[in-house]
């Protein structure tokens, strides 16, 4: 008995100091939950009549107006996550507000993602500047689809909004769900993922091997893409409300800034981007055409080798098999609350914003920075994609036009589901070969230089059918023999003059497709590597299948296919590389 009472003694005599500990940390949690005002139950009511469900967060002592923090998003996530960022918000001397778009967590209307979220940014903010903790400054900042809002808060501009930080921001229609006018698989089962409930159904958005079994039944059966849902069994009312809009329609337009909008944007930005982001082409969509309709507006940004998601948890050490320099990471939250109180609270610069464009380069451990996207190179190596063969399966890139004129003859059967064409996705990164089934063309070993920026090409071919969807890879070959991934482009040849209006190709005429919305990226090229790019038709498991009959693409199906696909590409055709050299 007495070795018992002993033991007890000892026990408390070393739990002790661990009780006491967490009493304090109970103590001081208690003490810092009580600092501030929480308001999670807010409804917002448009002007429209829709409802907005939203939370505000600010601090007890804050007696004066404060600038606010506005996120805004369609995914309702932990609240107790959420709530956190808002009292970060709160901690650094802003009112933290969170809001969910139309129709999510209390909102009672229906949920229509990218629709209405532009007209019901504006009547958020307008609200937040009618709050009497607000000081008339409202910055916003968040990724993805909240990088998207941001932008489409912009569209018609309200005067309390001072600034927008986006991370990796979507632009609906042109980096998703289809990419120049192809349909792209992944967002299928998004649709499912925020549109099923006023959260997230994240059983059904987890169920990789359910969307997976139903795309390689789709590609196996040859049916119309349009009748993916009826494999699927479950309707998807999203995914038919997009594909019939397969144009960059006044539908899609209507969503984002588009054209002259641009000119009424006129508060700083500062946008946060990734070389290997899949939606790329969006955020940068955005800035080039803000500084075309309006060059006066300061706008910056941040890029390096980053996905989607890495950009926003600011980098990350390995992208798709590719370890990135260890400079290349950075803490995004705190840049983004230095570039907030530059802005809202007249702060000095933040340090990291070397010029308006700062970009980590690929091979190296150093960061550039230039005034411009287009400034980021010297000069374009013009490459011809020649006829004439440096071995078996690979012909020349050629820094001088061809004298006499040819082509090269690709032959694809639609219907042969044995084989798939255009490996175009970057990962891995890095590779000890390259698919053989599009036509490969290499360079002379070059010196050491920078790619730096979006590659451009212009390609003439002919056809026997009236479309078709078209790949071009672009690699560093290294003097190793390793295949780096640098850029791509995939594009629908009938929007390629124009991706508002389809305009079908004449069989057997020579057509040309010019294009630029490729992926920016920045790689120092070893001296000695190559530059590689594989010409190709897309075809594969993985986005919708064109086969070129005219008809409305998302209604082909196996049966359209009939004779394959015959295509001249000829030799006077080339991409342009931005280097510094």
């Amino acid at each position: 008995m007495k070795a018992y009472t002993g033991i007890l003694i000892l026990l408390n005599f070393l739990l002790a100091p661990i009780l006491q500990a967490q009493q304090t940390l109970w103590g001081s949690r208690q003490e810092k939950e009580s600092i501030y005002i929480i308001q999670d139950s807010v409804m917002i009511r448009t002007r429209d009549g829709a409802e907005i469900s939203a939370m505000v967060v600010r601090k007890k002592n804050d007696n004066v107006p404060l600038p606010v923090i506005l996120q805004f998003t369609i995914y309702v996530r932990d609240q107790g996550r959420d709530i956190q960022s808002l009292k970060e918000a709160a901690d650094r001397g802003y009112i933290g507000v969170m809001a969910y778009t139309r129709g999510k967590r209390f909102s009672q209307s229906e949920i229509f993602p990218y629709e209405t979220d532009g007209k019901d940014a504006y009547d958020v903010i307008d609200w937040i500047s009618r709050q009497p903790w607000c000081n008339g400054k409202i910055g916003m900042y968040g990724g993805s689809y909240n990088g998207f809002t941001q932008w489409a808060a912009a569209k018609k501009l309200h005067p309390a909004l001072k600034t927008i930080v986006p991370y990796v921001a979507n632009r609906p229609g042109m980096g998703l769900p289809m990419e120049n006018n192809i349909f792209i698989n992944p967002n299928y089962e998004w649709s499912f993922y925020v549109g099923n409930n006023k959260y997230l159904d994240n059983k059904t958005g987890d169920d990789r091997k359910r969307f997976r079994n139903m795309m390689f039944r789709w590609w196996e059966t040859g049916v119309a893409y349009g009748k993916m849902d009826s494999i699927d069994g479950t309707p998807n009312r999203l995914f038919q409300r997009w594909i019939s809009h397969p144009a960059f329609d006044s539908y899609w337009q209507n969503m984002a800034p588009y054209k002259e909008d641009f000119a009424g944007i006129n508060i700083p930005v500062l946008a946060f981007d990734g070389y290997y982001n899949d939606s790329q082409n969006s955020g940068i969509y955005y800035l080039r055409e803000l500084n075309k309709y309006n060059p006066q507006t300061p706008a910056y940004l941040v890029i390096g080798p980053y996905g989607h998601f890495g950009t926003q948890m600011g980098g990350q050490e390995v992208i798709n098999g590719y370890t990135v320099s260890k400079n290349a990471l950075f803490p995004i939250r705190e840049y983004t609350y230095q570039w907030l109180d530059y802005i809202l609270k007249g702060a000095e610069k933040p340090s990291f914003l070397k010029d308006k464009i700062n970009y980590q380069v690929m091979g190296t451990d150093e960061w550039r920075s230039a005034p411009s996207i287009d400034a980021m190179h010297n000069r374009y190596l013009k490459l011809y994609l020649s006829s004439a063969k440096v071995s078996d399966d690979k012909y020349l890139l050629s820094p001088n036009k061809p004298e006499t004129k040819k082509y090269l003859v690709q032959k694809i059967d639609f219907a042969d589901r044995t084989t798939s064409n255009n490996d175009y996705y970057p990962d891995p990164i890095i590779r000890e070969s390259i698919s053989g089934n599009g036509y490969v063309f290499i360079s002379e070993p070059l010196d050491a230089m920078l790619v730096n920026g979006s590659f451009l090409g212009n390609i003439k071919f002919s056809i026997n059918k009236k479309d078709a969807d078209i790949g071009v890879t672009l690699y560093e070959l290294t003097p190793e023999g390793k295949y780096f991934h640098l850029s791509y482009y995939i594009g629908r040849a009938s929007y390629a003059r124009d991706n508002t209006k389809r305009q079908l190709l004449t069989p057997g005429k020579k057509e040309t497709i010019t294009f630029e919305n490729t992926h920016l990226v920045s790689k120092q090229l070893q001296k000695g590597s190559r530059l590689v790019v594989v010409l190709n038709i897309n075809k594969n498991p993985f986005s919708e299948l064109n086969y070129g009959s005219g008809k409305t693409v998302a209604s082909e199906t196996i049966a359209d296919a009939k004779e394959p696909l015959i295509i001249h590409w000829f030799n006077d055709s080339f991409v342009e590389i931005p280097v510094l050299q």
